[in-house]
């Protein structure tokens, strides 16, 4: 489950994948002043503490860091496909007013490569699967059903400005029948 409830006792969907304490050689405490508290009681404690909205607003992002958002294995050049990607789709989120709509948006580097091309040149690269979903707490979830323009707009720049993507697909699945990232087996 993605946090404690304190309404009762919840059953284990999942083990939480950015939870776990510092080595023992440390010698260092955990602290942990909003472990029991939701994403969305977080963002309510950071508005009553004046955060600045950019912090108040920012998407969750997983602890293992970006390598779970590549499926397969992860390598520097994955990584960096898919932060290029990321960023567009954070622009054009952001320069739509869609960033305070949304939960998350975000792209899936998939072990897919299609064949493409881009100009006079055949292209065999990656598919980036775009994820955007609505949510208050994380615990469900439900794509976004974004104007087809911002989708191609999102779609064209990515294809055109992000070496090593030549497809994008847009995931329409909802959680909690789907979980929001994909998972590595």
């Amino acid at each position: 489950i993605e946090s404690i409830s304190l309404k009762g006792p919840s059953s284990k969907i999942k083990s939480h994948h950015n939870v776990g304490g510092l080595p023992e050689e440390m010698e260092l405490k955990v602290l942990e002043p909003l472990k029991y508290l939701f994403k969305d009681e977080v963002r309510k404690v950071a508005k009553e503490l004046k955060f600045p909205e950019e912090v108040i607003w920012r998407q969750p992002f997983p602890g293992p860091g970006l390598s779970i958002r590549v499926i397969g294995s992860a390598d520097k050049e994955k990584l960096d496909i898919l932060r290029e990607a990321d960023e567009i789709i954070k622009q054009e989120i952001k320069k739509n007013g869609l960033y305070k709509k949304v939960w998350q948006s975000f792209g899936i580097l998939l072990p897919i490569k299609t064949v493409g091309v881009m100009g006079d040149i055949r292209t065999y690269d990656f598919v980036l699967a775009l994820r955007i979903v609505t949510s208050n707490d994380g615990m469900t979830a439900n794509w976004v059903k974004i104007p087809y323009a911002i989708l191609g707009e999102i779609s064209s720049r990515i294809i055109n400005e992000v070496k090593g993507i030549n497809r994008v697909v847009y995931d329409v699945s909802s959680k909690p029948l789907q979980r929001l990232a994909y998972r590595n087996q």
